[in-house]
């Protein structure tokens, strides 16, 4: 627990401190509130993930002083993870990195991860047996596309205030709970230092949004979910693979499903952003309603109280991963599951049937 507290209060800090000075830096503002996706009402700092970052390698270094034989690793990751980090923090300060151009750094990222640290899919679970994957044509894109993929994917769920930063702060002590169990110490302590980092920007980001975690925060913070996901489950052949993929399901699924709505349903890129996500349907169809007025702090209880029922749908998935990470068929079935209970609740929202238990009434 001490590196997670160590995160947590350096980045509560830290993020304090750039809550009040960004104000100073018209770049580092989010003033833009006509966008597809917003959904606020007032100047918000959008770098959180400069404070994150800085808290991690912080907590890193104070770690690798106390424990010498995580060294190595501990500076591989943070290594890594910086290549993410970088494009994800200069587009929230200049907004000049295309999605293309962050998309290659944090493959650029994953490589290294391959490399430095070993991190790479090399085998894939099922029931009663499991596909050995020795060549490294397979493994390398393999797994550069689906850490990049996770990395690309929290950026994508962080829609309103806490969404995200919940969400895998849950992945997280989840990784480092079932670390703890195969006696990992690496995965262990790298997971609660990003977990208690955002844990320390959450306080300021929800439930009124000082601080957006912008760009860099949910690549930086995707990419160590990606990365550490791979890592256990690699390094430790009793954990099934399919716990990380039941794991990461949420943001995972919420990708693949845009990137086919916007490519194969309205026929254009997938690149292009749009407010038909999920999050953005419960927004304007569940939690608008209910609360009704267009003011700006009407907007902004919208906003708090649109996360916690994603908070609650991820839970199906991050909790019976956590318990189940050894047994390859009952993952394999939550997986399923999960898929199908997404697409049954996108489908009755967008025909205004939302499931009664999402329905929030209307005081009167």
């Amino acid at each position: 627990m001490f590196s997670f507290l160590l995160s947590f209060i350096a980045s509560a800090l830290l993020t304090l401190l750039v809550i009040k000075e960004a104000r100073l830096h018209g770049p580092a503002l989010d003033a833009n509130f006509d966008g597809v996706q917003k959904v606020h009402a007032h100047h918000v700092a959008r770098i959180g993930g400069l404070p994150i970052f800085v808290a991690v390698a912080i907590s890193s270094t104070i770690s690798i002083w106390r424990v010498p034989v995580l060294g190595d690793l501990l500076l591989a990751l943070l290594a890594s993870a910086t290549v993410a980090f970088a494009g994800g923090i200069v587009e929230d300060y200049t907004g000049r990195v295309s999605p293309l151009r962050r998309l290659l750094l944090t493959m650029a990222a994953a490589t290294l991860g391959y490399f430095l640290l070993d991190a790479r899919i090399d085998r894939l679970d099922w029931p009663f047996s499991a596909w050995a994957l020795p060549y490294m044509w397979i493994t390398l894109p393999l797994t550069v596309l689906a850490v990049a993929g996770i990395a690309n994917a929290v950026n994508i769920i962080d829609g309103f205030n806490g969404l995200a930063s919940v969400v895998c702060i849950c992945m997280l002590l989840s990784l480092g709970y079932v670390a703890l169990q195969v006696n990992d110490m690496f995965v262990l302590i790298a997971a609660l230092m990003v977990a208690g980092a955002t844990a320390g920007f959450l306080i300021w980001n929800y439930p009124v949004g000082l601080i957006f975690l912008g760009d860099g925060g949910a690549y930086f913070i995707g990419f160590m979910l990606g990365e550490l996901a791979l890592l256990l489950v690699m390094r430790n052949p009793q954990v099934s693979t399919w716990y990380a993929a039941l794991l990461l399901i949420y943001p995972t699924f919420e990708t693949l499903f845009s990137v086919y709505r916007r490519m194969f349903v309205r026929g254009k890129s997938p690149a292009m952003p749009d407010g038909i996500h999920l999050h953005s349907l419960i927004f304007r169809r569940i939690v608008q309603w209910a609360v009704g007025r267009k003011e700006a702090r009407a907007l902004i209880r919208r906003n708090s109280l649109t996360s916690p029922y994603l908070w609650l749908f991820s839970l199906t998935a991050v909790i019976p991963a956590t318990v189940f990470w050894r047994h390859t068929w009952v993952l394999i079935l939550f997986c399923v599951l999960f898929i199908g209970s997404y697409i049954w609740i996108y489908v009755r929202i967008v025909r205004f049937k939302a499931p009664r238990w999402m329905i929030r009434h209307k005081k009167h």
